[in-house]
Parts: structure tokens; C-alpha cells; sequence
């Protein structure tokens, strides 16, 4: 049996307002933007939209055991935003997502783990530290890594919503394209059951 045959894996985009979908129509989420990229490349996988405007990682620790019910095969891991907007510490953000990893790896459930740049300025000092705090658990944890979810959107207008946070139709799309080949990559790699 061919990866085209087989039966569709499961992956959970665990996170906040950006894989959430934040003020968009349910066709321009990036749940379903990035599913149908994968339908497309022959890499067939439900997308399950596990994103709650607004949430930080703490959030996400706490629903953590409603996620792993879910039993997905892979999990995107999209933390950050919110702790930077409302000024957590980067220790407490390293913390908590390492929490959810260690969750999901104890229950056999790999991890695609994405950056976010701070949204905040909060400081060179706050910004190195808060940065750093991706590519270390990866490092620690051999993850798959995606180091900025909103790279060729932020800071661009014309992809984002009003508020200049929220990507817009057309700045999902550019997210999808820069991602999916990883994600493709690494559902790819998953053993077949």
C-alpha cells in the first residue's frame, strides 16, 4: 500500500488565534488551507483546529489531556503570541511548552514545533531570551522545527488583518506554502501502522 492509499493520519495544530483562525471564514482558516495542501501533495491528512484566541501556553498546559484525547498522529505546536503580548516570561513560556512536549512524548505522540517572534517589543534582552526558547526544546527534544510561523507575513499589510497581528485570507496562504513542505516531511516520516 502505496502513502497515497493510505488512511488518512490526524494532525492537531495545537495553539492559539493564528492556527485558530482568528476573524476568518472557516474555508480561509489555516486549518483548512494547510489540509487541502496536503490532499494536494498526496500527503493525506485530517487537520484538526485545536486553537483558542487568545490562549498562551499556560492555556495550553491546561488543555493539555483534552488535546492527547484527540489522538492524533502528529501535533503542530504553535505557542507564543500571547505571552508575549501580555509580558510572561520567557522562562515560564519554556516551561509550559515543554510540559505539552514531554505530555505528548510520553504518550508516543510526535511534535512539529513552530516559532513565533515576538509581536512585543519588550527589549533586545527580552527578545533574545524569549527567541531562544524554540530552538532550545527542539534542540533538547530532536523536533522537527519551524523557526518562525509568521515568516513573509509579519510586518506586511497587506497579508495581515487591521490589527497588524492576525494574518488576512492571503497571509494563511503564505504561511501554508513556507509550511506545508515541512509538515509534508515529517507526517512523511511518521512510521505506517
Amino acid at each position: 500500500m502505496s502513502f497515497a492509499d493510505a488512511i488518512p493520519l490526524r494532525l492537531l495544530a495545537f495553539g492559539d488565534s493564528l492556527v485558530a483562525g482568528f476573524a476568518l471564514s472557516r474555508k480561509a482558516s489555516f486549518t483548512v488551507q494547510l489540509e487541502k495542501a496536503l490532499f494536494a501533495a498526496g500527503c493525506p491528512a485530517e487537520v484538526v483546529n485545536a486553537g483558542i484566541p487568545g490562549d498562551t501556553s499556560a492555556g495550553g498546559q491546561a488543555r493539555l489531556q483534552q488535546a492527547l484525547a484527540i489522538e492524533p498522529d502528529l501535533v503542530l505546536l504553535e505557542f507564543g503570541a500571547n505571552d508575549n503580548l501580555l509580558g510572561q516570561a520567557p522562562a515560564n513560556l519554556e516551561a509550559n511548552l515543554e510540559a505539552i512536549i514531554q505530555g505528548f512524548r510520553d504518550n508516543g505522540i510526535p511534535v512539529l514545533l513552530t516559532d513565533i517572534k515576538p509581536l512585543r517589543d519588550l527589549g533586545e534582552s527580552y527578545r533574545t531570551e524569549f527567541s531562544e526558547v524554540f530552538s532550545r526544546l527542539a534542540a533538547k527534544y530532536q523536533l522537527p522545527f519551524y523557526d518562525d510561523f509568521l515568516a513573509g507575513v509579519a510586518g506586511k499589510p497587506e497579508l495581515n488583518k487591521a490589527d497588524g497581528i492576525h494574518p488576512n485570507p492571503k497571509g494563511v496562504k503564505e504561511i501554508v506554502l513556507r509550511l506545508a513542505p515541512l509538515v509534508i516531511e515529517t507526517l512523511r516520516g511518521l512510521p505506517q501502522g
